[in-house]
């Protein structure tokens, strides 16, 4: 039953799993906005992956990943994050223009392939925007981290994942030296008018609106 369109659905509810609180149902909506589908065809696609025993569908309440489904979705991701990262670091193609280039090609490489593309990386542990990428054993990293809106100020911070990823918002984070890698500190954070401002090494401090500053995931710099 691995068609592309199997493999998709897999892979968002994975996403969504990963997003929510540990062990909940992805609801159907969500689902269906995810995939940019009426919510009643997410719901035959549903029963669909039930009848296989990819997934677990509760109706009117949502769904999960059986073990099984799991570990196709879990490959899915693998393969699209380290294209991704061949694409950028290989090729030199643009961060902000790789996603829709893996999308296509996520559902047409083999594993032998996926396994020669991981050794030919060095076997990198995220992507270029900072996301895991989940290991041939299908471990993925679930390390939480702060982001410009929750973190504490006026302390050096590594920016280790953005996870916005149009190319509108890449573009934005790029220019402003807000791409996984640098260092940034939190100056001030006024949370009346929605606002949290950042200081680079260089350059005059930079505005973020609160929603901005929660896609930009930093950890502390140590020592």
């Amino acid at each position: 039953m691995a068609t592309s369109t199997v493999e998709n659905y897999l892979k968002h509810i994975l996403l969504l799993s990963e997003a929510g609180a540990a062990g909940a149902l992805v609801p159907m909506g969500g689902l269906a906005a995810a995939l940019a589908v009426v919510p009643g065809t997410a719901t035959t696609m549903a029963k669909s992956l039930a009848d296989a025993g990819l997934i677990e569908h509760r109706p009117r309440h949502g769904v999960r990943l059986t073990a099984e489904g799991r570990r196709v979705a879990l490959n899915v991701l693998r393969k699209h994050r380290l294209v991704e990262t061949f694409l950028v670091n290989v090729l030199k193609m643009d961060w902000s223009t790789v996603h829709p280039e893996a999308e296509r090609l996520e559902h047409a490489i083999s594993d032998e392939v996926l396994d020669r593309l991981d050794a030919l990386l060095g076997h990198p542990a995220t992507d270029p925007h900072g996301d895991p990428i989940p290991s041939a054993q299908g471990k993925l990293s679930t390390e939480v981290h702060a982001t410009l809106a929750t973190c504490a100020t006026a302390r050096p911070l590594r920016v280790v994942r953005v996870t916005e990823q149009s190319a509108e918002f890449l573009h934005f984070a790029e220019k402003n030296g807000l791409a996984p890698g640098a260092t940034v500190r939190v100056t001030g954070r006024n949370l009346t008018a929605g606002l949290v401002t950042v200081k680079k090494n260089a350059g005059r401090p930079l505005a973020l609106s609160l929603a901005a500053a929660g896609k930009i995931l930093v950890t502390p710099v140590r020592g």
